[in-house]
């Protein structure tokens, strides 16, 4: 049986990754999404996810719930150990990941690959205003780490979102079945 790529969903905050990997998994029948775990009020809406307090992310820490987690502006974030699990299975697993653990992934799932999606920075800045979750310096900040680069030696394919959603993972599905091992 064939080990399932992970699929690490990447780009800057605003850019879609959310609403690409719902899109994906809807036309990719089989695939899987994992849900991730974040120090989050459940109450600010955005992705599905497992909300839990930061000394509850600890202690899931300390009992070895994830198998990557790391911290991003100002929250903690956690892949649970069902992702192996699902890929051990051989099903392909949609993750939104941080860029900067990338090379950490890269070096626990032996399938990783990037699908880095884009956008204008005039579109990121609407996006984010649009969400209502971060100030108009959170949101400079985040569009400033928009450019950060990603790590050497990944699979990355890129994939620009700055036209209908529809098309973007029309493209995004094709390219994934083109790149299927």
């Amino acid at each position: 049986m064939r080990q399932g790529r992970l699929i690490a969903v990447v780009g800057a905050s605003g850019v879609g990754k959310d609403s690409v990997i719902s899109g994906i998994h809807e036309a990719t029948p089989g695939s899987y999404v994992v849900r991730r775990v974040i120090t989050r009020d459940p109450q600010l809406g955005g992705e599905i996810f497992d909300a839990v307090s930061v000394p509850e992310f600890q202690a899931l820490v300390q009992d070895g719930a994830f198998v990557v987690h790391w911290k991003a502006h100002g929250l903690h974030y956690g892949i649970p150990v069902s992702a192996k699990f699902q890929l051990n299975k051989g099903t392909d697993c949609l993750v939104n990941l941080s860029r900067d653990v990338l090379a950490e992934a890269s070096k626990i799932f032996p399938n990783l690959l990037v699908l880095n999606i884009t956008a204008e920075p005039e579109a990121l800045a609407k996006r984010l205003a649009a969400r209502g979750r971060e100030t108009e310096e959170e949101i400079a900040r985040r569009l400033v780490r928009a450019t950060k680069p990603l790590p050497p030696g990944l699979e990355v394919v890129h994939l620009s979102n700055d036209g209908p959603l529809a098309q973007t993972v029309a493209r995004a599905t094709a390219l994934l079945q083109l790149l299927e091992v």
